[in-house]
């Protein structure tokens, strides 16, 4: 009998694929990571999924080596991948790219070299000997080289041959791309007697600074609880006396003391500590019985609270009931900038027990997380983004998805296209523990399972020490641009409440939902306007980088300085974006401190925190922000938040638009008045009378949520249906046509009118590529499984067809627009 395993490949591949098991059987395990040879010269890790015996077969390659001795994937995991490959339509390989840190994923380059001794006992072929004798040798060779030298297009069955007769090996020399984090380490050479040790210092009477270090080195041992063990960082050395690093290596040169290097962990968040969370307020602790009493019954329970109600004082006391019996919680956050924030918060409590996951950590501070719940799995929380879901987790018993409703949870390029809200209850359900749901604005879908009693309802009405909810004032824009009193994007009533805010030492946040100078340059002749050269989108200026980007591709273009359609000097900006908003805030307030909060100024993971901080600490006096700004953070000085253009998120081509409206109005105002008094929001709009800016007014969400379900099930969109977008893709727009009529006219077959399109999308080509959408809607009673087996069916059958080969087709199930 042989033994097979199936393996998982980092490629866009639907299948397993099998290998054999020659050497070491007993190492592979499910969940373990093995190189594989894939192809004719690619070497990729794969992870370990099923090990079997069956009866030897030909043609099945076997793995090259084993990485791991114990798993480092959970069969939990295995299963959650199958179900996210399955249910958003994308391979089991998307999914391993996605979940796994690169620095876990890693590189290889086949290396080749002649054995010492070889003694030939077998005839060659030509080819053979023209290989072997090519080789140098005392020296590897990569394979890829020697088929350039040797002109073979496929070298590897006779190097294959070769290592089968002796001749040559294989030197896979494997690049592990996750380095631990290392400290140097001094310690007594050797223990040394008491004798020994005031000789040295007697020696070291004419090196005076070395005698000096030795001298204190040894008192500092003397305090130590453990003399024979003792060793102390080196850095910390050399502060705690005073002497530089170079006398240290003197005394390492001399072998009286010694130089260790040992692996530490890249985060020490201090030791945890109870007593700094609040005590719970009267509502809070009705809301957290309330709660619990819920989980007897339902897995999932939303908590609607208002904003600044404290929300987050009953996630910690949820979370530290969890550690106290060494279970685990998964704490979701939507915006990395949040994550920054409430890390400090958690840090003060749970200490050593946090750990923190999100993209803008480097590979190698991913993969210790990844490892450190592998290998120790006890109870703690873990803080992250939406990628969080994908650790190991082996003893889950609570997730928290905060602010639920946040779009930022959806996934959008690559694949695959998850939600990690409602992959965060199938996650729950295979580990059978329970999610609680938080936020002041919650999604149409969630709370209409909250309303149906598929999930559990508490509510938070009163903020955090009976403070009122902001007031928000309605400024018609319209009415003070027919008086001509709007002379910039800042109205006379928000520059006023302003003014009296900043001379009251107090702060102020400004929301506009789009980053970069200005929307677009035109000419104010003939009206031009610069494209991008790949994408249908007008391109916005950047005025501190001196460019127009195509917030599309990325692609960066010189401003002329003419106009290239009429040639005359007459360009100018349109529009008001956050760098323009900050560059006319500061020409009004020139005393003010301003900083801005969008893509463009936190690119990096220290960038959230320098932002936040200095405005925690009052520094800045004037946060302006896209809607990062919205997602639950906490600010005590803030007195006054300015909508600036409520309209610009009102006006937009989705069915969501009026949902996404409300929430990010309504949790931007909620930035505001959070501690000591009341707060003002100025929403800036040309139609006060609009129903929307009524309910944000009254904060109404029971009126926007009826007028919004109402709808829904009028026009046939979710809850009451599924939907799923398929979006076709192809350089050749006369063939996407074809293809994209061809694929919708067969999807109606089985679909019927529940089929709409194709349509082209607002924006109709990117990076080259010309797009048009489908989008299916799925009666919510229907076989997820056949639906989705219907749609791959169609899709074989339309690249069966060779004119349409060259079309790519993605699936977005469950998309937000």
């Amino acid at each position: 009998m042989a033994l097979f395993v199936d393996v998982i490949l980092p490629l866009p591949l639907d299948s397993l694929f099998t290998y054999t098991v020659q050497d070491n059987p007993d190492d592979v395990k499910q969940g373990c990571r093995v190189i594989v040879q894939f192809g004719k010269r690619k070497y990729y890790t794969a992870i370990v999924v099923n090990v079997y015996e069956g009866e030897p077969k030909e043609g099945i390659k076997e793995i090259i080596s084993v990485l791991d001795r114990e798993p480092i994937v959970f069969s939990t995991q295995l299963e959650f991948w199958n179900w996210v490959s399955s249910y958003y339509m994308c391979s089991i390989g998307d999914v391993y790219k996605a979940a796994l840190p690169s620095a876990l994923k890693l590189e290889s380059e086949t290396l080749i070299a002649k054995i010492d001794g070889f003694e030939k006992k077998s005839e060659f072929t030509p080819t053979e000997l023209k290989v072997y004798y090519a080789l140098p040798d005392n020296e590897a060779v990569k394979i890829s080289e020697l088929e350039k030298q040797l002109k073979i297009s496929n070298i590897i069955p006779y190097v294959k041959s070769l290592v089968d007769k002796g001749a040559i090996e294989i030197s896979e020399d494997i690049r592990n791309n996750y380095i631990s984090k290392k400290r140097n380490v001094i310690s007594l050479a050797k223990d040394f007697s008491e004798r020994e040790l005031h000789l040295f210092i007697d020696i070291l009477q004419r090196a005076k600074k070395q005698q000096q270090l030795l001298m204190e080195f040894l008192r500092i041992r003397e305090e130590a609880s453990d003399i024979k063990l003792f060793s102390i960082d080196k850095k910390e050395l050399s502060d705690k006396t005073g002497i530089a690093s170079a006398i240290i290596d003197a005394l390492v040169d001399r072998k009286i003391l010694k130089q260790t290097q040992e692996e530490i962990s890249r985060f020490n968040y201090g030791q945890a500590n109870p007593e700094a969370s609040n005590t719970l307020n009267a509502h809070q602790q009705e809301a957290y019985n309330k709660i619990q009493s819920l989980f007897n019954n339902k897995s999932v329970v939303l908590l609607h609270g208002v904003t600044s109600s404290g929300k987050t004082e009953i996630y910690i006391r949820m979370i530290a009931e969890a550690i106290a019996r060494g279970q685990q919680v998964l704490y979701l956050l939507p915006e990395i900038a949040l994550t920054t924030q409430i890390t400090e918060r958690l840090k003060s409590v749970f200490g050593n027990k946090l750990s923190v996951y999100h993209s803008k950590f480097n590979d190698n501070e991913r993969a210790e997380t990844w490892t450190t719940l592998v290998s120790q799995g006890e109870g703690r929380v873990v803080l992250g983004a939406r990628s969080a879901i994908f650790l190991p987790f082996s003893d889950l018993s609570l997730i928290i998805v905060d602010e639920e409703h946040e779009s930022s949870y959806k996934q959008q390029d690559p694949a695959p296209r998850y939600n990690a809200r409602n992959a965060a209850i199938v996650l729950a359900n295979i580990h059978k523990c329970k999610v609680l749901l938080g936020t002041a604005t919650p999604s149409v879908e969630t709370y209409y399972n909250a309303r149906n009693g598929k999930f559990g309802l508490v509510t938070l009405t009163k903020r955090h020490d009976e403070i009122e909810l902001p007031e928000i004032v309605p400024v018609n824009t319209k009415e003070l641009k027919r008086r001509k009193q709007m002379k910039s994007v800042l109205s006379p009533p928000l520059i006023d409440k302003m003014k009296i805010a900043f001379s009251d030492g107090k702060q102020a946040i400004l929301f506009q939902n789009r980053r970069g100078f200005a929307p677009l340059i035109e000419c104010k002749v003939c009206s031009w306007t610069k494209y991008c050269d790949h994408c249908d989108v007008s391109l916005t200026y950047h005025k501190g980088q001196g460019v127009m980007v195509c917030h599309y591709c990325g692609a960066t273009y010189r401003i002329p300085d003419v106009c290239p359609n009429c040639e005359t000097p007459t360009l100018d900006v349109v529009g008001y974006g956050t760098e323009r908003i900050a560059e006319e805030v500061g020409e009004v307030f020139p005393d003010a401190s301003i900083a801005r909060m969008d893509l463009d100024t936190t690119r990096t993971k220290r960038a959230y925190e320098h932002i936040i901080s200095d405005f925690e600490s009052g520094k800045t006096n004037v946060l302006i922000g896209t809607q990062m700004v919205s997602k639950g953070l906490d600010f005590d000085n803030v007195t006054v938040v300015g909508i600036l253009n409520a309209d610009g998120l009102l006006n937009y081509p989705d069915f969501r638009a009026h949902e996404k409206a409300f929430q990010l109005m309504t949790q931007v105002s909620g930035r505001a008045g959070r501690k000591n008094a009341r707060g003002l929001v100025l929403l800036q709009t040309a139609n006060p009378q609009h129903p929307i800016i009524k309910d944000v007014v009254n904060n109404d969400y029971e009126n926007f949520y009826d007028t919004q379900i109402a709808e829904r099930q009028l026009f046939r969109y979710p809850p009451f249906y599924r939907l799923i977008s398929v979006v076709l893709k192809a350089r050749d727009e006369r063939v996407l046509e074809e293809a994209s009529r061809h694929f919708a006219q067969i999807l109606r077959e089985s679909f019927g009118e529940n089929v709409l399109g194709p349509t082209k999308p607002p924006v109709a080509r990117v990076q080259s590529l010309y797009i048009r959408n489908i989008l299916l809607k799925v009666e919510i009673q229907a076989s997820p499984q056949k639906v989705r087996d219907a749609i791959k069916y169609y899709k074989e059958y339309l690249f069966s067809q060779p004119d349409f080969k060259s079309v790519l087709i993605q699936f977005d199930v469950d998309p937000l627009v």
